[in-house]
């Protein structure tokens, strides 16, 4: 299938042309995070996106009165 070099060439042109020059390591940071995203997924090592929930908040403590008899 990619038996010439050739190949390669013109698929970098064809790149070159869609994206332009500019675009080119925006897309290749953005494929770059993509793939390091996923083998930390696949390693189980997922940062924790979720903060957990709060918890509510306590019942404001009042002092007990003293009754006088």
């Amino acid at each position: 299938m990619w038996d010439s070099p050739w190949h390669l060439l013109i698929i970098a042109i064809v790149i070159l042309v869609l994206f332009g020059g500019a675009k080119i390591p925006e897309v290749m940071r953005g494929l770059g995070q993509g793939v390091r995203e996923f083998k930390e997924g696949m390693r189980g090592n997922q940062p924790n996106t979720n903060p957990p929930p709060n918890p509510p908040p306590a019942a404001p403590t009042v002092p007990p009165t003293e009754e006088k008899k």
